[in-house]
């Protein structure tokens, strides 16, 4: 039986409901009922719905009513944990405003990477009620010595965006720490939160394997979404849209304040400058991402709150469940590259359920034409795409049990019953658990003799625990699943300190000279030098400043919004929904070639000048097709066609040789046993499975990029990495962390799976069409060899008159 808010809320709370004009909806009267229940469950609920106030209602309603003892130790009655940190620090400020409106007693702060050593100790002494933090910082919780007991009355966690992290890393060692807070507090409950689930069955198990409560929000308002369209015509190749730029500015001036988001953090410093460079009239426009500088973020949260700016320019670091009442328009610069990551964004935008978001897509080319086309009909339909469940990584898990060690000494079998409780390691065999146990504690059969890689040691109780004092420090400052490229402290002023204003790859300056200026955080800065993991720098104006690029920051686009897009340029109907040139530019290619249908492959081969070119079209994203050109490349040059290079986006694969490739077997040459041997050598030979390595070998604790007194260089990270790599390659190829490895590399760095998959779907249904000159789908992509480097061939070489191009595709 559903019961009233009347029945449901104390007066407080229906008061202050009544205060605002508000009556609490249907999905948070259900989470109050479940919650008061001690019930697990999940909520999808639109954005603007109220479903983080949701989440909270019933530990709210608790805390209000408990009765306080004196002499009682403060403890944490309810865990939020935010993929994000902004988000965590936006929802302790929203959070409080009905607390402090209703008078309640109720003490919520907020903890992240970003938050001052002074504080994170007083919260350790005396916690908060409520306590908003990142998976990373519940990992560092289960490795303090006190966690048993400081988390020993905590009734509920609750996770917000859930669909983000589940199916990660991150994800992997979230759901280990919840698997240990249930052994803390049996008591506790655990509470999902998110607005694009596509399998709200598979996320719920994840959450809690018990019960089977789902909570459905209402529906909002449908979104009001445009495409922008530079003097109705749209770009044959690019991905900066810098031809739409005083069209954004002009969008931007009639909000009151805008988000401009972007996929990369090359994108926002881009667009920033071409924004500022077209602000005549003196708009507030900011710059966020997360390699800015802690203190310029949250500079740029509050200017935000306050509703002082007018635009932000931001990547994905402000997409989840930010709430700024004074945004009321969102423009996703170029392709959004999956239907849930707009929905997110678009929903930034009147940040109420029922009101209409407003959003702008701004394509930077005709390929991206159509996938915002294809992402806007998903929004509208309310199709989500999502990430498939994983089995947990053994990386991630041996993190953990140095974690668990770190806090108090465990018995192997009691621990193996707990993670069995997480759902990434429901599976996990118990030869998988000794292997992972045995590496923490001796490295492995090759690197036991090694003292440093000795982290766990087994009492005469039988118990394991960390060895040292020494150990312990140096998990604790290297906690956590996300390894990014090795970087530099970007800091202006003086060489001894310097104020830091964020933080760039170590790679992007190997390619400045000192004196050379270059554009970050938004302002152009004249590079002086590096010393240890710092990078000086001081002002100065050039209008000729580079911009830097990070590398391994495109998000390829999603399964379910390329099958999307193949079905747009399958329906001759739907063309009528795309501009008029692009209408042309699909005709054409029909007419000279051919469109890609739902599941076979169009493959094209001609000749241009003294190279052959073939280039086929499979729409799976640039990681399955980085790996799938590097295959072929491989095949091609074994049939002795001499292939010297190739390019692979989101939508295709050009790869062009000395000799010609019109007569080959191409059902031969797509088979599906190059994912076996082929991939197999080519792993062995590919910097990848280094680089692969390297992230587990720092997962898992076995390298550390942090030390007590120092830090690494990358340069010295991957000295040490690749190191071990060749030994243990030479002399322990079964070992765990090799293993790690080799599935990371065919999960992350190359989507093996989504090349599995597109090679099964089209077998038997390649269609080759041998061109006596280029195709208008072929365009685009001779355009950008000129323009990205690609391997065999220099940029001058392959620069192409793209006029002439156009023109012969087209006649």
């Amino acid at each position: 039986m559903t019961l009233s808010a009347d029945t449901l809320l104390p007066a407080p709370f229906t008061d202050w409901f009544a205060s605002r004009g508000w009556s609490a909806r249907p999905h948070q009267l259900a989470m109050v009922e479940k919650g008061l229940a001690g019930e697990d469950a999940l909520l999808v609920a639109p954005t603007g719905g109220g479903k983080t106030l949701a989440g909270f209602l019933p530990s709210l309603i608790e805390l209000s009513q408990r009765v306080r003892v004196e002499g009682d130790l403060a403890s944490v009655h309810t865990l939020y944990i935010s993929p994000l940190k902004a988000l965590a620090v936006d929802v302790e400020r929203n959070l409080l405003t009905p607390v402090r409106e209703m008078g309640l007693d109720i003490a919520i702060e907020s903890r992240t990477g970003d938050t001052n050593q002074a504080k994170r100790a007083r919260q350790r002494l005396a916690p908060p009620d409520i306590l908003l933090t990142t998976p990373e910082q519940l990992a560092l919780f289960c490795a303090w010595e006190g966690s048993r007991e400081y988390f020993r009355d905590l009734r509920c966690v609750v996770i917000d965006e859930i669909h983000a992290i589940h199916g990660s890393k991150r994800g992997d060692l979230l759901s280990l720490g919840l698997a240990r807070l249930r052994a803390f507090a049996p008591r506790m409950r655990s509470v999902g939160l998110s607005a694009t689930v596509n399998d709200p069955a598979a996320i719920r198990g994840w959450l809690s394997d018990k019960g089977d409560a789902i909570v459905f929000g209402q529906s909002g308002a449908p979104p009001e979404l445009d495409v922008l369209l530079s003097e109705n015509r749209v770009p044959w190749a690019g991905h900066t849209a810098q031809h739409a730029m005083q069209e954004v500015y002009d969008t931007i001036k009639t909000a009151n304040t805008a988000l401009v988001f972007v996929n990369t953090r090359w994108q926002a410093e881009f667009a920033f400058q071409e924004l500022w460079r077209l602000n005549d009239d003196g708009l507030p426009i900011a710059l966020h991402h997360g390699s800015l500088a802690a203190e310029q973020r949250r500079k740029v949260e509050a200017m935000m709150t306050r509703g002082q700016l007018r635009a932000v320019v931001c990547t994905s670091t402000l997409d989840l469940g930010i709430d700024w009442g004074s945004v009321d328009l969102v423009i996703q610069l170029a392709a959004p590259k999956g239907s849930s990551r707009l929905v997110q964004r678009i929903g930034r935008a009147n940040h109420r359920l029922d009101e209409p978001s407003r959003a702008v897509l701004v394509p930077a080319s005709r390929f991206e034409m159509l996938e915002c086309q294809a992402a806007v009909e998903a929004v509208m339909e309310a199709a989500h795409d999502g990430e498939p469940l994983r089995s947990g990584a053994r990386d991630v898990l041996a993190q953990h049990v140095m974690g668990v060690a770190c806090a108090e000494p465990f018995d192997l079998e009691d621990l193996y019953d707990e993670v069995r409780t997480a759902a990434p390691y429901r599976d996990l065999s118990w030869e998988d658990w000794e292997q992972v146990v045995d590496f923490v504690s001796t490295g492995g059969y090759a690197l036991k003799t090694y003292d440093r890689y000795r982290r766990l040691i087994r009492g005469r109780d039988g118990l394991w625990r960390a060895r040292t004092r020494e150990t312990v420090a140096r998990h604790r400052m290297n906690v956590g699943a996300i390894v990014t490229a090795q970087t530099l402290s970007v800091r202006v002023g003086g060489r001894r300190g310097g104020r830091k204003i964020g933080e760039t790859e170590e790679s992007y300056f190997e390619n400045l000279d000192i004196g050379d200026s270059f554009v970050f955080a938004g302002e152009i800065w004249r590079f002086e030098g590096v010393e240890g993991t710092s990078a000086f720098v001081s002002r100065t104006s050039d209008a000729e400043a580079k911009v830097p690029s990070w590398g391994g920051s495109r998000i390829p686009i999603s399964s379910h919004l390329a099958a999307r897009v193949r079905r747009l340029m399958h329906d001759r109907d739907a063309w009528r929904r795309l501009p008029l040139d692009v209408q042309e530019w699909l005709g054409a290619q029909d007419e000279h070639s051919g469109i890609p249908a739902l599941d076979d492959l169009l493959v094209e081969t001609f000749q241009r000048g003294r190279k052959h070119f073939m280039v086929c079209y499979p729409y799976e994203g640039r990681l399955a097709h980085a790996t799938l050109a590097m295959l072929l490349t491989r095949r091609l040059d074994r049939a002795g066609v001499a292939p010297i290079g190739y390019l692979a986006n989101d939508y295709a694969v050009c790869i062009w040789s000395m000799r010609s490739m019109a007569d080959l077997d191409f059902d031969d040459l797509f088979q599906q046993d190059m994912l076996g041997d082929d991939l197999e050598t080519w792993l062995d030979e590919s910097f990848m499975m280094k680089r692969a390595f390297k992230e587990a070998a720092q997962i898992s604790g076995l390298i550390e990029r942090r030390m007590p007194g120092h830090e690494k260089t990358g340069r010295q990270v991957t000295f040490s990495a690749d190191l071990i790599y060749d030994t243990l390659r030479r002399h322990d190829p079964e070992h765990l962390l090799l293993k790690c490895a080799r599935e990371d590399a065919a999960r992350g760095l190359l989507d093996v799976a989504r090349l599995g998959d597109l090679l099964s779907r089209v077998r038997g249904k390649i269609r080759v069409y041998n061109l006596s000159k280029v195709s208008p789908f072929a365009v685009p992509l001779l355009m950008e060899i000129g323009k990205e480097r690609s391997p065999g061939t220099s940029a001058a070489e392959m620069m192409l008159d793209e006029a002439a191009l156009i023109e012969e595709a087209m006649s």
